[in-house]
């Protein structure tokens, strides 16, 4: 069995109209650095977006979204920052702004399988499921 090992992530929001402060949740980044494991997941639901913004330009944003998964993966495509150390990407990442694309606080926590709680994290914060009809 593999021993846990202490993550940081930070769920990604789109903030469409900052001044009204309401967000969507798009996705998750989560970093280990003593694994060296650092990856993002967006899942944007478009209609959930729109509902707070119609006139949203959701092309433009998707390009500045797959940014952040360059980003983790590092390297000149993503120069200059994803030159950067892993860890100093990840703080670059999650640093604290007021434009569309925020991040909430970074939470820790402690896991034995880094991609498997990525997704379970994707699951309970960013992807909504359809609700169940009692009959």
């Amino acid at each position: 069995m593999h021993a846990h090992d202490t993550y940081d992530y930070a769920v990604i929001r789109v903030v469409p109209r900052v001044e009204r402060e309401e967000f969507i949740n798009v996705g998750i980044i989560l970093s280990c650095e003593k694994t060296g494991f650092l990856e993002a997941r967006i899942d944007l639901d478009e209609a959930r977006v729109r509902a707070l913004d119609p006139l949203l330009d959701i092309e433009s944003l998707r390009r500045h979204l797959d940014t952040i998964p360059a980003i983790c993966r590092g390297g000149e495509a993503a120069a200059p920052i994803g030159l950067l150390p892993q860890r100093a990407r990840f703080h670059w990442l999650t640093a604290k702004r007021s434009s569309i694309i925020q991040t909430s606080p970074v939470h820790m926590g402690r896991c034995g399988d880094l991609p498997a709680t990525l997704e379970h994290l994707m699951d309970r914060m960013v992807r909504v499921k359809a609700a169940t009809r009692a009959p």
